[in-house]
């Protein structure tokens, strides 16, 4: 709440460095495409880092494979046109927007906070490429 407010600047920066350590190491695997940040973001609000991978990698499988050494993570996301009540309500269909669905099913989310040290994030990032190197 409002107590958090006088550290703020803190929380954000640390969440950056944590942003900045996956970018580092995951610049290196063509498989794997980072988040952007736009020119004209003032300042990035780091809640949650997503990877996308190439479309020839199955997406599920590499996250299974991270869940079995123990990495947390979970497909993100699923487009808002196909939840349930979107589907429902509009009659939205799977092909309505293909664009849409194919980044949506190469979108995972790894472990991300702004409490992590760079040796776990370092550990994410070996599990991913091992995980990537299996598929």
């Amino acid at each position: 709440g409002r107590a958090q407010m006088s550290r703020l600047d803190d929380l954000l920066a640390k969440r950056a460095q944590v942003a900045q350590w996956y970018t580092e190491r995951l610049a290196e695997i063509p498989e794997v495409e980072l988040p952007q940040v736009v020119e004209s973001t003032t300042r990035m609000s780091w809640f949650v880092y997503v990877i996308r991978f190439a479309p020839q990698i199955d997406r599920d499988a590499v996250a299974d494979r991270l869940k079995a050494a123990g990495i947390p993570c979970r497909p993100y996301f699923v487009p808002i046109h196909l939840q349930p009540y979107m589907m429902e309500r509009f009659g939205y269909r799977e092909g309505d927007f293909p664009i849409t669905e194919d980044l949506g099913r190469r979108g995972l989310a790894i472990p991300f906070s702004g409490v992590m040290s760079e040796a776990q994030v370092e550990t994410v990032c070996q599990a991913l490429k091992t995980a990537l190197r299996a598929a």
